[in-house]
Parts: structure tokens; C-alpha cells; sequence
């Protein structure tokens, strides 16, 4: 049974995506609130993030509204699941995974790798 802040996530994003029946909204209550994981189809990925995360930015923006109504504080992870290796983080930014054979195949440089690594960090970081 799905809750009011999933149903409200799920009716928005369905109304943006091309595939709506892929849409799935997940829920997880831990110590930092509630997490909402959404996964959709890899095609609509782009539509659910925006350019620069302006979509994806406003669908949080909702969710505080909402959690300032709930007395909850709401946090909206975008699942990539086209495999191909990159995840979504909380930031809306695609962002590498890192392996040691990708390293070694992509030529980066080293403050290439490093910037990436502070990203990742920054990412973390629940401001």
C-alpha cells in the first residue's frame, strides 16, 4: 500500500514520462527521514532529471512543501537502471563509477579522477 508522498511523486512523474507504467516509487523511513527511491524507465531518465536537475530539483522542492505539512523531512533518490554503470546521486548529477579498469581505458588525468573522487564526496555532504 502506498503512502500519500509516494502516490504524490509517482502522479507527477507518470505525468512527465514517456513510459508511466515503469515508474516505481519506493519508500525507506531511517534516521534522516524518509527516502523516496525512484526508478524509471532509462529513456525518461532525462526528463526526470532536466537540464542542470531543474526538474528533479523541483520535485524536491514539493517534497519539503509536503514534509513541511507531514511534520517529515523528505529526501528523493533518482535511480539509474540502464546498466551501464553510471548511478544517479542525490545531487541529480551522473556521475562515473569508479573501477580500476575504466581508469585505465579512459585516459583521464589524475585531476580529472580527483575532481570526480571530490564530487562523490560532496554528494555525501546533506545540506
Amino acid at each position: 500500500m502506498s503512502t500519500i508522498d509516494q502516490q504524490f511523486v509517482e502522479y507527477i512523474v507518470k505525468s512527465l514520462v514517456g513510459n508511466p507504467d515503469d515508474v516505481v516509487v519506493e519508500r525507506i523511513i531511517d534516521e534522516k527521514g524518509v527516502l523516496l527511491t525512484l526508478t524509471v524507465n532509462p529513456e525518461d531518465l532525462g526528463r526526470v532529471i532536466g537540464k542542470r536537475g531543474v526538474t528533479a530539483q523541483s520535485l524536491r522542492t514539493l517534497l519539503r512543501a509536503l514534509g513541511t505539512k507531514n511534520d517529515a523531512r523528505y529526501n528523493l533518490k533518482i535511480v539509474n537502471n540502464d546498466g551501464e554503470g553510471y548511478s544517479v546521486s542525490s545531487d541529480d548529477e551522473v556521475v562515473r563509477e569508479e573501477r580500476a579498469s575504466d581508469d585505465a581505458e579512459d585516459g583521464s588525468s589524475d585531476y580529472a579522477k580527483r575532481s570526480r573522487r571530490e564530487l562523490e564526496d560532496l554528494d555525501d555532504l546533506d545540506i
